[in-house]
This record gives structure tokens, sequence and C-alpha cells, in this order.
């Protein structure tokens, strides 16, 4: 049978190579409306706070800072790449053409192994949350029992992905409709939650009220280079998501600057709403293990569940349909970035060419989406019926591929653009010095994450001959990526034995 084939060529020193996508679909606004929903305050916080409280004590604004450093730096390296290569493959484009297909191909099976995982994650929280609001609403409590129970849990959460990849498959208008609506009010209720702690601690009528410290902020405060690392590795992950506003540069308008502008746009707004969400939590509850302690472990897997209805009172319905309606958002909008990645590995060969099919109604990766949503939901299937600790610590692996594929990616743009760095000190800074610092200390993360992992208290606890499960699966992720490399390579051989640092980047 025929493979499909993929659409025109241009060099991408001087444009995108075109794949069929919608261009001009999205603007600078949109596309940060669309990266911080990938990121999902609402429900990214929920999860973090109380763990990286847990680490790190009452430092915890000093860490969310920590974290965002390299974030911005590795996105400066984003944006130069961006310019030079505005291409929907982002990672595995960069990366195949400054370090070979090999790396490139590495690099982008962690951001595919980390998107469709969260996929899974995200999925189930918006189940979670789903049933909490009905029950909140109805008054029923049972009702909120139901996540509990694994077939009602699952085919839920399957109609959930499949109304995700519907709107993702319609494309950036439909996209961009939803997000605005889903992304202004989960953010209008984080700000009301903070106002209404920082409201209570001062009236003294909260739970443990911490009075304001600047020494909150400091880094070097935290006790142990142990607890600041746990505390990193989860402000990574929290971070995380930022990226998808490049994965749309081919439907940008301005392909080569809004993307950029946008990525370091998404970073600055979730960075300053985390900070007062963060310093709110913290004046309210502090960092014991009492009864609404962000220190206490009882809360922690849902912090806001817990603090919802103590700071917001009658209104703590509100942070439940949040909560809801970030992953919800988060689940359709991260659909974005495997989908477009898989598309481009189809366009460029390094996939079976049916990844490089575009929607002729609504240009957008039809087979990819397809695909991405398959995977994720048979992913969640098989581990929610397996054990719910083993998926839980399967998405810890997320801050190991997180850390390796930007790292990667960083490390593409100094290799890139090393004969140019030095023409004057912006480009010394944002070519050589910012993705360079950005991309070792993500790769530090990383090596640092792998041995903590070993740790059978790591995660959940679970382990498996003294090995901690987070460890076993990460490195399965990763075996499974290089064994998924050379089926493709003895498939597609001809991909890898291109040399991508010529000018021309070849298609299939």
């Amino acid at each position: 049978m025929t493979e499909p084939r993929s659409t025109g060529v241009q060099a991408p020193g001087q444009h995108t190579h075109s794949k069929g996508l919608s261009i001009g679909s999205i603007g600078a606004l949109g596309a940060v409306v669309i990266g911080v929903s990938t990121i999902a305050p609402a429900y990214t916080l929920s999860g973090a706070l109380g763990p990286t409280a847990s680490a790190v004590g009452d430092h915890l604004p000093a860490v969310l800072i920590v974290g965002f450093l390299p974030m911005l730096l590795v996105a400066l390296g984003y944006r130069q790449l961006n310019r030079a290569m505005p291409d929907a493959g982002t990672t595995f484009t960069w990366a195949s053409k400054a370090f070979g297909p090999w790396i490139g191909w590495m690099g982008s099976w962690g951001l595919l192994a980390a998107t469709i995982l969260v996929l899974s994650n995200l999925a189930g929280i918006a189940v979670d949350f789903f049933y909490l609001a009905i029950s909140q609403i109805t008054g029923v409590d049972s009702i909120a029992e139901l996540t509990r129970n694994v077939p009602v849990n699952v085919i839920t959460c399957v109609i959930f992905m499949a109304a995700a990849a519907y709107v993702s498959y319609r494309g950036m208008e439909t996209t961009k409709t939803v997000q605005y609506v889903l992304v202004s009010f989960q953010v209008l209720v984080l700000l009301w939650f903070a106002v209404a702690a920082f409201r209570q601690a001062s009236a003294g009528s909260a739970f443990d009220a911490t009075a304001f410290s600047w020494e909150w902020f400091n880094p070097f405060g935290i006790e142990s280079f142990s607890a600041f690392s746990a505390g990193i590795a989860l402000s990574v992950f929290i971070y995380w998501g930022w990226d998808v506003v490049l994965t749309m540069n081919e439907e940008s308008r301005g392909t080569t600057t809004t993307p950029g502008r946008a990525a370091i746009l998404t970073i600055l707004v979730v960075v300053s709403l985390y900070t007062v969400v963060t310093l709110g939590a913290l004046t309210f509850s502090g960092v014991s293990d009492g009864e609404f302690g962000l220190g206490n472990p009882d809360i922690q897997e849902n912090v806001f569940a817990a603090l919802a209805g103590p700071v917001m009172g009658p209104m703590a319905i509100l942070m439940s349909l949040a909560v809801l309606s970030s992953s919800a958002a988060s689940l359709q909008s991260t659909m974005i970035s495997p989908a477009r990645t898989m598309l481009a590995m189809g366009h460029y060969g390094a996939l079976n060419r049916k990844y490089s099919q575009v929607s002729p109604r609504y240009q957008t990766p039809a087979y990819a989406t397809v695909v991405a949503v398959v995977i994720a939901s048979a992913f969640y299937v098989v581990m929610r019926i397996i054990s719910e600790n083993v998926l839980w610590d399967t998405i810890t692996t997320l801050g190991m591929m997180v850390c390796f594929y930007y790292g990667i990616t960083a490390l593409a743009c100094v290799w890139y653009f090393r004969k140019e760095a030095t023409a004057s000190a912006g480009d010394f800074f944002n070519k050589l010095l910012a993705p360079l610092v950005g991309g070792i200390l993500l790769l530090i993360f990383f090596f640092q994450t792998i041995w903590d992992s070993m740790d059978p208290d790591y995660g959940s606890g679970s382990e498996i001959g003294g090995v901690g499960l987070v460890f076993i699966l990460g490195m399965f992720v990763f075996v499974l990526g290089i064994a998924a490399m050379f089926w493709q390579h003895h498939k597609r051989p001809e991909f890898f034995r291109r040399r991508f640092e010529t000018t021309e980047f070849p298609t299939t």
C-alpha cells in the first residue's frame, strides 16, 4: 500500500517546511493563553505545593524562583532556534539539525513520553474533580466516591480524552475559544484564593497565620542539598508545558518571532501567579503537619481540595471547578505538542509517513492526534487497572523526561550557533551563555533525579528488589525509546544516514 506523501519543502534558514498546517491562525495572546493552559496552574499547584513544602519548608518561594530561572534560560535558547528554524518539530528538528538524527530522535522521544504520560494524569485528575464538583453541587457525598470505582473512572477518563482530542482536531480557532474561557476562570479563582488567604491571615482567622518573611526567598536557607534538589525537581515540573507555544510556530502570525516571545511571556505570567498563590497559602497554612498545614501528608495529594473550604468558605466549589477546568484545558492543549512532533517526524521520514497526514478541513495533524490520544488512553486504562501507585509513579518519571529533552534542546542551540555566538554581547548571552547554563542545570537535575529515584522511598514508596519503582519505570521508558529508535532505523535507515547539519533539512 502506498503511503501518502508529505507536503512541500523550504530551507529552514529561510522559512519553515510547510506541512499543511493552518498558517497565521494563532497570535501572541492566543499562544500565551494556550501556554498557560498547558502548564495548568490550578491543577499543578494543587498537587505540587504540599510535596514541595515538605521538601523545603517555608522556602517555597525561593524554590519557585530558582526553578523558574533554568526555564527562562532554556526559553531564550528556544527563541533563537525558532528564529532560525521555525518548525513544528521543535526538539526533534533542532536536535537533529545540531547533533544528528540519533540524538534528535531520542530528544523527541523524551518529549513524546512526557506529554503522552501526562495526558493520562490530567484526565485522571479531571475525573476526580468532575465527580467531586457534582458531589458538592448536589450535596450527595457518595458521588465523589465514584472516581474510586475503576470501571466508572476508566470510562469517564476515556470520554474526557476523546472530547479533548476532538477539540484539538478541529484546529486552533476552536482551541483558542475553549482556552480563553477555561484559563480565565482558573486564574481568577486562584487570585481569589490568594486574596482570601491573605485577608484571613491579617484578620487572625487563618489556620496557622504566618508572617511574611523575605527569608522565604533565600534558597541558601534550605537545610540540605538533597532537599533543595527535590524541591527543584518539583519546581521544574510545575513550569513544564510552555514549549507548546513553539510547536505552534508554523500556525502563528509571525512564525520566527511570535512563538519565542509568547514562550517567555508564558513563563513570566506563570511564575507571577505561582508566587502570589504560594505566598497566600504560606501565610494561611504554614508548613506544619497540622490539619491544614502544607506539610500534612494527608492533604498533599490535593492541597486545594483541603484548603478551599477554610479559605474560601461556601465558594469553595469554585476551586473544584477551577482545578477541573485547569486539568481539562491542559488535557486539550497538551495534545498539540505530541501531535505536531509526530507530524514532523513523519514529514522528515523518522516515522511512518501516515504521521504527516493533515486534515484537509481543519489543517491539523489528523493521524498523529488520534494516535496520541489512543496511546494515552490505553496507558491510563492499563495502569489504572494494575495499580494506582504504579500509575502515579510513572507520572513521577515526567521530571526525568522534561529535564532530558529541555536540556538536549538548549545545548542544541549552543552547538548550532557556536560560530556566530560571539558576534555581539546579545548573541553571546542569548545563543550561548543562557541556553548553556540552562541546559547544563537541567541535565544535572536529570541525573540527580535518576540517582534519587533509586531510593525505594522516592515517589509512592513502591520498589522491586530494593530499587525504587520510579527509577525502574524511568529506565524502562528510556529503553523502550531506544528500542523504538532502532526499530525505526531498521524500517527507515535512510533517515538515520542523513547529515542534518547541512543547510537543507530533507523530507520524505
